[in-house]
């Protein structure tokens, strides 16, 4: 094909945004200079050492990737039909053409293929962050990589993109190269190009897309598992506000119409059911979701890696069985039983994921790694946490009885005060009054602090609606935390306050055997040795004779339970001193479980679980730690003999008592009479902002 200048002439001006002034302009004219600079050195270096493609309508073979377990067993060969329909530019929206352009390479009618903007800014990027943390590719680049080249994150391979991309500007017109990369890209449920992708999202040709569906689609590339509408909704809506978001920003629409867009909903077409769910499938999803973001899906579906990760099949297959105990309340839409569950199982020590299960496995959702849900008491570790490192014991007392605080009056499960209490005592029964004077006493900012530390990224600090509030201590936060997440956060409390990132892939191979990339666990000591054995201590008496009795595995272990208010989202989370493990129930509709706790199906699900895979450990102790006697309440006044009495009872009456209707799935406290059924959340009243410049969520 010749180039049209006209053509590209009169596209530019369709797709160009609005100029913003002249005074970047010296900027420019030096990342110029420098730009010619770097070109021309590497020129030499191209021509004496690289081999750049004289023919760029050559193609390299498809080949199969292979993930493999830890022991070399191998999980899944992964490989893709392509669904592609290609089309002609003016067959594209013109929308379309404006969001990606707005979100990709807004200068893409500007530059010969390469911005040198683009190039200096991932210059400083790479030299400040020591390696290549950032590409700075336009769209040319973007076409050339995925075309042409592997997706190495190498020099070498930076280098002959550069050069493809100067090829590809010369043989083609803009529009010429915006309508080859729209044909090439991936949008996630194995759909290439945009015409593939409207059909499968939406079931209509993509000349026939309106601009809210255009902007959801050009988000979904950045990462087509996470931000595919039919995996996570949510986020694909956050990302199309992006998307909205810079194309009013470069003029293409009005900041009007994309307000009002955001708020439009989408017609999206119902997925297809997954035909076969094999074992471990949503942690080999994950995996090849992973290699995606880092390499391109064409890496991963015809280059043919060799992918290595940390799953220990014997540890999946109990995993799965132990899943099996999950009840069914009813079937939604979709076709997928409800309520469902996540499971994940880490090695503390190295932050390796030994077991993931993401849910019934009839469909792409992966709860375990993407649903953010409120987490209950299980939070409250975090509080006693922070107390510890603060110089507080387990045998430190605090005083249970009312409070109010701005007008909220948070109760405990049983509606009754125990006078004074130790705090271990406070986490084996799990009360919610003492927990939040304790974090009155600590402050919410080292408690969220501390959490982060370990893992937790989902807190809300500022705005309207934030966790920098009481509610937060019993597990009331704004948007919740993910299965993993919390998992990986309890590591820190069974590897000596040393929190490691969570690890899926040990290490990737290209064809040629070459190694792409090793896993380096990143770690920290978040948590004073001290602190995470007396923790450690006060937890094993959750299970000892608390509210997680039913987890009992008979060999030491710790562990606490969750449970929302109305019984929304139900937790167990608990670990021996070589794995920690985090069960999650709940409906994906919120919808109340029953009278489910943490205290009753998640911990008989860890419990079937954690029976069986530590049959193969050695069993130990944890180091320094053991399991004390607890120092019963000491009561202040005869109103809390009678509490004491009520306490005893078998919970019918407190069954009866009014639910809060809080619509954002507050926590609520959990049971504090081990030797009753387990049954560890009964709602209290709604509360107002609890904290001075807080509003987050309201919990009890």
């Amino acid at each position: 094909m010749e180039k049209r200048t006209g053509a590209a002439q009169r596209s530019r001006q369709a797709h160009k945004p609005p100029q913003r002034g002249n005074g970047s302009r010296i900027l420019v004219v030096i990342a110029v200079v420098l730009a010619v600079m770097i070109v021309g050195v590497g020129c030499g270096f191209l021509t004496a050492t690289l081999n750049t493609k004289q023919d760029l309508e050559d193609v390299r073979p498809a080949a199969s990737s292979q993930i493999y377990d830890i022991n070399g067993n191998e999980l899944a060969n992964v490989h893709a039909e392509q669904n592609r329909v290609p089309v002609k530019i003016s067959q594209v929206p013109e929308h379309l053409k404006d969001a990606f352009i707005a979100v990709e390479d807004v200068r893409f009618y500007d530059h010969s293929g390469v911005d040198p903007k683009g190039i200096m800014r991932a210059v400083f990027a790479n030299i400040t962050n020591k390696g290549v943390a950032e590409g700075g590719s336009t769209i040319t680049q973007q076409l050339a990589k995925n075309a042409y080249l592997t997706q190495d994150r190498t020099y070498k391979r930076k280098i002959q993109e550069v050069f493809l991309a100067l090829q590809l500007e010369r043989k083609y017109t803009k529009d010429e190269i915006l309508e080859l990369y729209l044909n090439q890209i991936y949008f996630g449920q194995g759909a290439y190009g945009v015409q593939a992708a409207a059909r499968t999202y939406f079931g209509k040709d993509v000349k026939d897309l309106d601009l809210n569906e255009c902007a959801m689609l050009a988000g979904i590339p950045k990462s087509p598992n996470y931000f595919s509408p039919l995996n996570n909704l949510q986020a694909a809506q956050e990302r199309k506000a992006v998307v909205l978001d810079q194309m009013a920003k470069y003029g293409y629409i009005s900041s009007s119409t994309a307000a009002k867009t955001k708020a439009e909903s989408l017609n999206l077409v119902k997925p297809q059911k997954q035909e076969t769910n094999g074992l471990a499938a949503y942690f080999i999803d994950y995996v090849t979701q992973q290699m995606i973001e880092k390499y391109g899906a064409d890496a991963v579906y015809q280059e043919g890696l060799k992918i290595y990760t940390t799953l220990d099949v014997d540890m999946q297959k109990a995993a799965e069985a132990a899943m099996q105990n999950l009840p069914t309340y009813s079937t939604d839409g979709s076709g997928n039983k409800q309520p469902q569950g996540a499971l994940v199982a880490i090695e503390p020590s190295t932050g390796y994921i030994k077991a993931m299960v993401g849910g019934r496995g009839t469909d792409q959702f992966n709860r375990a790694t993407m649903a953010e849900r409120q987490p209950g008491s299980s939070f409250k570790p975090f509080v006693f946490a922070a107390a510890l490192e603060n110089g507080l014991t387990p045998s430190s007392t605090v005083e249970d009885k009312p409070i109010n605080i701005g007008g909220w009056q948070p109760q405990n499960y049983s509606r009754n005060f125990n006078g004074t209490v130790t705090m271990r005592y406070v986490a084996e029964q799990s009360l919610n009054v003492p927990t939040i004077k304790i974090a009155q006493e600590v402050g919410m900012e080292k408690i969220i602090y501390l959490a982060e530390k370990m893992g937790i990224t989902t807190f809300v600090k500022e705005g309207s609606a934030n966790d920098m509030n009481y509610a937060v201590s019993i597990g009331g936060m704004t948007k919740g935390v993910t299965p993993l997440e919390m998992t990986s956060a309890y590591g820190t409390f069974a590897n000596d306050g040393v929190h490691v990132e969570p690890v899926a892939i040990v290490k990737v191979l290209n064809q040629k055997g070459e190694v792409l990339e090793e896993a380096h666990p990143k770690s920290e000591q978040v948590l004073k040795k001290s602190t995470a054995n007396n923790l450690t201590s006060m937890l094993m008496g959750v299970i000892a004779r608390g509210t997680g009795t039913r987890a009992n595995i008979g060999r030491p272990a710790a562990g606490k339970t969750g449970t929302t208010d109305n019984y929304q989202d139900a937790w167990f989370v608990g670990y021996v001193p070589d794995l920690v493990t985090g069960v999650w129930v709940g409906c994906d509709d919120n919808a109340r479980m029953g009278s489910m706790t943490g205290g009753t199906t998640p911990a008989t699900i860890w419990k079937a679980f954690m029976s069986q895979v530590v049959q193969g450990m050695p069993n130990k102790n944890f180091n320094g730690v053991y399991l004390t006697s607890v120092e019963q309440p000491v009561k202040t006044d005869d109103k809390d003999k009678k509490d004491d009495k009520d306490k005893d009872k078998d919970g019918k009456e407190q069954k009866q008592g009014k639910d809060a209707k809080s619509k954002n799935a507050g926590t609520a406290g959990e049971g504090n009479a081990p030797a009753a059924p387990v049954q560890d959340a009964v709602p209290a009243p709604t509360a107002p902002s609890p904290v001075p410049g807080g509003g987050g969520k309201k919990a009890n």
